[in-house]
């Protein structure tokens, strides 16, 4: 049978009031009584009724997560990052998928109707005109607004091309469709490494349009200034599942001819080679978000600067080599974050 309030009362020797303030961790209370009532909910295996504790706090505990990316490695990631700190800061997580400006509104709409705290959307490539202070853009396209989060893809992309220059590969070929997010500081990150390293821009070696990555392997092999090309940026490890197979078929080894790498992780699958990567850091921003979120929470009058959040951090910015059938990077992102209320 599950035991109630009233038994930790009669237990602990102390009033349903007195048990009601040491759960919700309200003050005012004698240390004696506290622990009475802690070692007696211990005792009887007692968990307060959510519906009830949310009434009292005025707080669900629950965190609305909009997923609007296609990436389900991705998204994965996020989701685990993200349930792993939330569980450990006694926060639940609802999740919603959707794919459209009018379906994050319908979800947000949903969750924002006293079920969640808070809500995250998190990877959306299309424009999302949200300014809510109980809403935050977890690397979202066109969110530069104060509740937001930012990987910075340009210094991801002048990374990677630092990497391959270093490895010889100076003729170097961008695929990044306007699609995939962020082209434009893709773009600006792979110029900089090219004039760093005093290389040449040709734009014959870039493809931000939505030209397919199967087209523009084609133009790339048949085009005579870009005939040499000895390595590949792409988007994300799906891109790269699609190229890697196409330049074997054109008698072009990988990574032997062309080293093709991924700005967004990698996967390991039979019979294509693993490739450099990309690897950000979902651990370390999930942290910083439900940090956020619990202040936020826990703390709604506190004074603006305690709750400002603008930094620009490096997690542990250096690529850490592996060997397997072929060199493998990972690269734990510099991401800047910005967030005010």
């Amino acid at each position: 049978m599950m035991s109630t309030i009233n038994d930790v009362s009669r237990l602990a020797g102390v009033s349903k009031a007195t048990v009601s303030r040491v759960l919700s961790g309200s003050r005012g209370v004698k240390e004696a009584s506290r622990q009475a009532v802690l070692q007696a909910a211990e005792a009887l295996n007692y968990r307060p009724n959510m519906i009830a504790q949310s009434l009292l706090s005025q707080s669900t505990g629950c965190i609305g997560v909009i997923c609007a990316q296609d990436n389900i490695n991705q998204t994965t990631s996020y989701l685990y990052a993200l349930e792993k700190q939330l569980s450990q800061h006694q926060k639940h997580l609802l999740l919603r998928f959707a794919n459209t400006s009018h379906g994050v509104m319908n979800s947000l709409e949903e969750l924002t109707c006293g079920l969640c705290d808070n809500v995250l959307i998190i990877g959306a490539r299309f424009p999302l005109n949200i300014n809510r202070p109980d809403v935050v853009l977890v690397d979202c396209l066109d969110s530069e607004g104060d509740n937001s989060i930012q990987f910075d893809h340009a210094f991801a992309a002048e990374t990677a091309c630092h990497y391959l220059i270093s490895q010889g590969r100076r003729q170097i070929a961008l695929i990044h469709p306007q699609s995939s997010g962020f082209a434009d500081q893709v773009l600006l990150g792979y110029k900089h490494a090219l004039e760093k390293n005093f290389l040449p821009f040709n734009r014959n070696l870039v493809f931000l349009d939505n030209t397919s990555p199967s087209v523009a392997v084609q133009e790339l092999v048949n085009n005579a200034t870009t005939l040499n090309f000895n390595a590949l940026l792409v988007s994300d490890e799906q891109q790269a599942q699609r190229v890697v197979p196409q330049l074997q078929a054109f008698n072009r080894a990988v990574p032997q001819n062309v080293m093709v790498f991924s700005l967004a992780g990698s996967l390991q699958l039979p019979g294509i080679p693993t490739i450099p990567a990309i690897e950000y850091s979902m651990d370390a921003m999930a942290s910083r978000i439900v940090n956020w979120l619990t202040e936020k929470t826990d703390n709604p009058g506190g004074s603006p600067a305690a709750r400002r959040f603008n930094y620009s951090e490096a997690l542990n910015a250096a690529l850490a080599l592996t060997r397997r059938r072929w060199l493998r990077v990972f690269c734990w992102l510099v991401f800047v974050v910005s967030l005010t209320l």
